[in-house]
């Protein structure tokens, strides 16, 4: 079993940043496949990116691609979303998760959900 708590959110005007942090206990969050996902009102939940179990490899949708970066610190047994150039379509409840896999490419990889974060921008 494992827990996920995401801290962080709040808000920003465009073209600022925001870190989510997501603390997992339970278990080492290097043996999961790590994932962010967004969902703003009406729509489905996306995924933002994730971060493969082991090697730790990160991929992006290309909505976010070099301004949103995902880390992992294995010793504070925390995922990272460091988000950059926020723009107002960014603005969505975010999810961590965690799946048993090695690759979460959708919700149908998750095993694991955290409470979610709001993140609001400003126009």
């Amino acid at each position: 079993q494992v827990q996920l708590l995401e801290s962080g959110g709040g808000l920003v005007q465009a073209g600022g940043s925001l870190r989510l942090s997501c603390a997992a206990s339970g278990r080492a969050v290097s043996g999961y496949a790590m994932g962010w996902f967004r969902q703003a009102p009406g729509q489905e939940r996306e995924l933002v990116g994730g971060i493969t179990s082991k090697e730790g490899s990160t991929y992006y949708d290309d909505s976010v691609k070099r301004r949103f970066t995902i880390s992992r610190d294995n010793t504070k047994n925390t995922v990272y979303l460091q988000m950059n150039n926020l723009q107002p379509e960014d603005t969505a409840v975010y999810y961590c998760a965690a799946g048993r896999g090695w690759l979460i490419t959708s919700t149908h990889d998750i095993d694991y959900w955290g409470q979610g974060a709001q993140v609001t921008v400003s126009s």
